[in-house]
């Protein structure tokens, strides 16, 4: 149960850094997410074969840390509990594409070991990149932004609503638990005979709890469209954002950089 709890703390951890006032913070939340998303647009674009040209990449995630003044460990700690589903989708292609690419002293490297690193890879910029994001900006903001930028709101409204509510799902989930404990008489584990039982429970209270918080909203003028205590207004600071991070994007989807710069240190040497 205390695992439970912890998840759920850490489940908001980003949402309360998004409250810090710095450069990063203080931008445009569409300039933020269009940013993330060419990010995550030109890192998945890569050939499965590429590892060297994604490294200049890092330096996206990187600096929007250190200027959001992030804790590294606390995004790091979350994709590593998400990285078992990558390390599943690539750990059998050394098996399957047994192709030599390169040989670094007397070792062979194959292309199922190149393909799998750059899943991994790529895996963990573009999931970093969007927690840094929520850590930047807020789960609030970020549908704000979506919303702001013509995506259906009615998909925006969802998105928002699955996230409020995963909260109530986790807070019923801890009561039953906690409840089922106290009569049980121990905290271990729970019987699959009354594990059915528990989870019509959680439904039935989770769907309850949640009409009554939607009647609460209503009843104090919720009419769909989000709104914020702060107000974000694009400036001169977020195009100059986009643009900087968009040609950074481009030269190096375009380019290797890593390549380049090794032939032109070599010209030196």
């Amino acid at each position: 149960m205390a695992s439970i709890e912890t998840a759920l703390v850490n489940i908001g951890a980003l949402n309360e850094l998004a409250s810090q006032d710095t450069r990063i913070h203080r931008l445009d939340p569409r300039a933020k997410l269009i940013a993330t998303v060419l990010f995550i647009v030109t890192v998945v674009s890569f050939d499965r074969y590429t590892v060297s040209a994604l490294l200049p990449l890092v330096l996206f995630p990187v600096a929007m840390t250190a200027l959001g003044n992030i804790p590294v460990g606390a995004i790091l700690r979350k994709v590593l509990i998400v990285s078992p589903f990558a390390v599943l989708i690539g750990i059998f292609n050394p098996f399957f594409d047994r192709q030599v690419i390169m040989h670094i002293g007397t070792f062979s490297v194959t292309g199922g070991f190149i393909s799998f690193a750059s899943i991994v890879l790529r895996f963990v910029l573009t999931v970093s990149a969007a927690l840094i994001l929520v850590a930047t900006t807020g789960f609030e903001a970020v549908c704000l932004a979506l919303e702001r930028l013509k995506v259906p709101r009615v998909f925006v409204v969802q998105l928002l609503f699955l996230y409020r509510y995963l909260f109530v799902l986790v807070e019923e989930g801890l009561r039953i638990r906690r409840a089922f404990a106290l009569r049980a008489g121990h905290t271990r584990g729970v019987d699959m005979r009354v594990f059915g039982s528990l989870s019509g429970q959680l439904l039935l209270r989770t769907l309850d709890r949640a009409q009554r918080i939607h009647q609460a909203m209503l009843c104090r003028g919720f009419d769909g469209r989000i709104r914020l205590e702060r107000s974000f207004r694009a400036g001169l600071n977020d195009i100059l954002f986009v643009l900087f991070w968009g040609l950074f994007f481009l030269l190096a989807r375009r380019y290797n950089l890593p390549l380049m710069l090794g032939s032109f240190m070599e010209g030196f040497v």
